[in-house]
Parts: C-alpha cells; structure tokens; sequence
C-alpha cells in the first residue's frame, strides 16, 4: 500500500515538510490503522516545523497531533473496521508519524471511538477543544457553579480559548473572554461571552500587586506569565485557576497570597499524557453535555496541502479559533 503523507524532514536550511508519497512500511508499530479523514492545526504542530521547537525528537516524521477518521485494521476486540475514532496526545506527531497523511497506525490505549461527534467535530475540537473540556472539567470537579460567579478566560480567540468560551457559555456560566484581538468582539459574543476586555495586565509594565481586587470565581488560562500571575491575584476566595498555557512565558511571578490568603487553587492541565479512560470518558461528554453549541462557528477549513500557511498565522499569532485539515480526498 502507498499513500501521500505530509513529511516533515530536518535539512541544513532548516526543516521542510513536503508532500510526498510512502508505503505501509513508514506506519511503524501499531495495532490500530486508521484511514485519516481529518487532523487539526496547533501551535505544537508548527513547533514540529520549526528549527530548535523542542518538540520532535527524530525526523523524518509526519506531524499531526491530531488524527480522525475510520478504522481500517485492528488487532484489538475493542476496534473494528469501519468505527469512527479520534487519537491525540501521547507520542502522536511528535514522536511517531501523525495525522498529516492519508493513514496512520498507533497503539489501541490510545484510540477513543467517537460517541455522538462525527469526525470532522471531533478534529474541529482536537487537542485544544479537548484541553477546554480539561480546563472545564477541573473548575467543575473543584465544586464552581454559575452561582459563584463569572469566569474568565484568557487567550480567548486561540484554540483552548474559544472553545473554552464555549461549553462555559453552554453551562450557564458568566464569561469574561479577555483577547488581544480588538476585532474578535463578536465572534466571542456569538460563542456566548458576557464581556470582551483586552490582555492582562491592562499596563504589562505595571508591578503586580500581591492581591487585587476580588473580580472573578475562576478562570481558563492559555497564556501563561505575567497574564497567570495578575490572574491568580484576581481570583475570589475559594476559587480557581486551570491553566494549560505559555504563549505569555514559561515564568510565573507571582507570590503565595492568593493561595494562602483567598484558598485559590492552580490547577495544572496535560491533556497529552492523561490517562485513556478518562480521555474516553471527557470525549463521550464532549458529545453531551459539554458538546459546545457553536463549533461550527469556530471552525475554519483547509486542504492538509496548505497547512505550512495556517501554522505560519499560528505561529503569528493572527489565527483564530478552530482550523480542521481536511485529508481523505485532499492531496
């Protein structure tokens, strides 16, 4: 068998990833192949791209940490040809080829058959839609109620961000979406935010404060930095934060008021490594109760051979929402 795939391949200019053609033997080791429908664009999959990103350990690879589609061939009872999957996380498109190519092959721990999405929503929500369940999920399990009062999100037009905006909107949640993008008003009022404001700290040059002002129950955080550290600061007493994020910067300087002063929790989001159970568990909800209600709304479209130009805006910072990589029928 010989399929195209989109490979990724270091050279001394750098690392270029190229169309190109492969047979069954570049699927490596697996017990589940899987005809590839869709993936999905992330700032990993550029980082993949990229000289010095510090995410692949080996090239050639076919990125993608995102794969949907249908199976082909199992060895596991508990996959069958013809039933629709999702995989993300784990080794997928950064140790081992992933979802920019026409099929792939991975280990069944670590294969989720879709309940109630179809696969193109389940590559719309992909790892980012996933870690805004994650994020949901903690401020829920740490006992938040709409009655606590609202919620911000950070990084509110990116891909955890959005979708976060989403299901909290849908649970009945107050949502303050807070994005650098002064144009996204609406789109973030369309997925149901109650207030638009700009990055935090309003003033980045301003010496953060211990404790501020009481103004929200909790908060999604993608940013990470000196945004996580006025956060925290802002936090009510009991509340949380569940950050995954560090488009703002790995460092975090804040101090330990909020925690010890107001009880505020930080809670820490890994949606690669968690565990299959509970990953089969939290996208079974994704299409139920925390099924966001205006995917569609977040969702772009590209065929996977303009993928380069989506991770470029990424990168940039001039991507919104949601892009789903189309792959069965688009090479």
């Amino acid at each position: 068998m010989e399929f195209w795939a989109m490979v990724a391949h270091e050279s001394d200019s750098g690392i270029v990833l190229t169309r190109q053609q492969v047979d069954e033997g570049f699927l490596g080791q697996g017990t589940v192949t899987i005809k590839v429908h869709y993936s999905s664009a992330n700032f990993k999959d550029g980082l993949a791209i990229t000289p010095g990103g510090g995410v692949v350990r080996n090239y050639p690879i076919v990125p993608g940490i995102d794969i949907t589609g249908e199976v082909v061939s199992s060895e596991s009872d508990d996959f069958a040809p013809g039933d629709l999957v999702v995989a993300h996380g784990y080794e997928i498109g950064v140790s081992r080829n992933g979802g920019f190519a026409e099929y792939a092959r991975v280990p069944d721990e670590w294969v989720v058959k879709l309940d109630g999405l179809s696969t193109r929503d389940a590559a719309a929500l992909g790892t980012a839609g996933f870690t805004a369940a994650m994020s949901v999920q903690a401020l829920l399990d740490r006992g938040l109620t709409p009655d606590d009062g609202a919620i911000l999100v950070t990084g509110a037009t990116g891909g955890v961000g959005s979708v976060a905006v989403d299901i909290l909107s849908g649970l009945g949640f107050e949502v303050i979406a807070s994005t650098g993008k002064k144009d996204a008003g609406d789109l973030l009022s369309e997925l149901g935010a109650n207030e638009v404001i700009g990055r935090l700290p309003e003033d980045p040059e301003a010496k953060l404060r211990p404790l501020a002002k009481a103004q929200w129950a909790g908060a999604v955080d993608s940013v990470g930095g000196k945004s996580l550290a006025y956060v925290l600061s802002c936090i009510g007493y009991g509340g949380a934060v569940a950050a995954s994020g560090l488009t703002g910067g790995h460092d975090l300087p804040a101090t330990v008021m909020p925690f010890i002063l107001r009880g505020v929790a930080l809670l820490g989001i890994d949606s690669v490594n968690l565990p299959i159970e509970k990953r089969r568990e939290l996208w079974s909800r994704l299409g139920k109760d925390l099924r966001p209600h205006h995917l569609s709304t977040l969702e772009n479209y590209a065929p996977i051979t303009e993928v380069e130009s989506v991770l470029r805006d990424i990168k940039s910072g001039n991507h919104t929402g949601r892009t789903v990589l189309g792959v069965a029928g688009e090479f």
